[in-house]
């Protein structure tokens, strides 16, 4: 008897599988570039320091009415250097109370990581038990109220945005609007929360595809 032969098995070509990124650093990643583009057109507008400090054009206000004015005016042309005056305020007094700045880092990322940026399909599980989008929803808001209210953040951060506001003011004030070119129609919707809404509609904009084709 001759010896059998082993059949030989079928042998299939492996291709090699393009791994993708996770739907939430890919949106996360679309999320930041929108986001520094937007800021960087927005500083982009921000008029030269010297000319903001030139203490040869100010002068006492003849009325109240008068100061209104030049408030106005002034923030029209000076808006993203008083934005940026209103966020350094903020941050020195994070600074200096580390404790504030770390709840508050901590809270920023919870929504960042937990809800806003999180896989569809990846529910959220904490010591084996498994969260739905409206509980995590409930507990992220609970949180927020609780470091906000609760804790020495929200004073501080009121307190630092109305320290910033009160030295807008009062260079607005006292500043004379003459020597400025002001356009004869003044933009609308060029605060701050204005620029984070036309920065995150953007973000939104630019991640939908990519979770779209990731899903795919």
């Amino acid at each position: 008897m001759s010896a059998s032969v082993p059949a030989a098995l079928p042998i299939s070509g492996t291709e090699p599988v393009e791994t993708q990124p996770p739907v939430a650093i890919s949106a996360f990643r679309a999320f930041l570039s929108r986001l520094n583009d937007s800021l960087r057109n927005s500083l982009s507008e921000r008029r030269p320091w010297p000319e903001l400090a030139d203490r040869s054009t100010f002068s006492k206000p003849e009325s109240f009415s008068d100061a209104t004015l030049r408030i106005r005016k002034n923030y029209f042309y000076f808006r993203v250097n008083y934005l940026m005056v209103i966020g350094v305020t903020l941050a020195f007094s994070l600074i200096f109370h580390p404790f504030s700045l770390l709840l508050l880092l901590g809270l920023l990322f919870s929504w960042v990581i937990l809800y806003l940026f999180r896989p569809a399909d990846q529910p959220l599980i904490i010591f084996g038990r498994t969260f739905s989008d409206l509980e995590t929803l409930g507990i992220l808001v609970i949180f927020s109220i609780f470091v906000i209210f609760l804790t020495s953040v929200g004073s501080l951060t009121i307190s630092a945005i109305m320290l910033g506001l009160g030295l807008v003011c009062a260079h607005g004030a006292f500043r004379t609007p003459d020597d400025l070119f002001l356009d004869d129609q003044e933009p609308a919707a060029t605060g701050f929360l204005s620029f984070i809404g036309g920065a995150a509609s953007n973000a939104v904009t630019a991640t939908v595809p990519t979770i779209a084709n990731t899903r795919i």
